[in-house]
């Protein structure tokens, strides 16, 4: 088991808001990190999550999905998929490098700089407690939501 305390972030989200780790001292976070809104992977990945809200809510987290795409293209994804939980931009990759992932990927035979999906859970008191690296997004939600239940 992890026993890292997670340095403090402030990010814009969706909905106005600036999500900070102070302000969600007492609470479970999962934080997951995508490529790309309107992908398929990622529309699934968010999908699996939103149905699995009040889920993750009963068990006292919140469910925070960061991608490097700007707020205009989050409020557009979260509205479209009825996202019950906030998107955080990450555009000059602040949280990308804090949590490590950003990784070469090979598309169309090309390296580019992009987002392995990942998900961290950082429990009440701020020390992360699990984390998944390069996961498959069908199913992971589901993965996290047993890791959230058993803090």
């Amino acid at each position: 088991m992890l026993e890292q305390t997670v340095a403090d972030f402030s990010a814009a989200a969706t909905g106005g808001r600036a999500v900070s780790l102070a302000d969600l001292r007492g609470k479970s976070i999962v934080l997951y990190f995508y490529p790309k809104d309107n992908t398929p992977g990622c529309t699934t990945e968010a999908q699996q999550f939103r149905d699995l809200h009040a889920e993750f809510s009963s068990a006292g987290a919140v469910v925070l999905g960061v991608s490097r795409d700007g707020l205009k293209s989050h409020e557009n994804f979260k509205a479209k998929l009825s996202l019950p939980f906030e998107l955080v931009a990450d555009p000059e990759e602040t949280l990308c490098q804090q949590f490590g992932v950003i990784k070469l990927k090979n598309m169309y035979g090309k390296q580019v700089r992009g987002i392995e999906r990942s998900t961290f859970l950082i429990d009440g008191k701020g020390v992360l407690r699990r984390e998944w690296r390069g996961v498959k997004a069908d199913g992971h939600a589901q993965a996290v939501l047993e890791a959230v239940r058993s803090l």
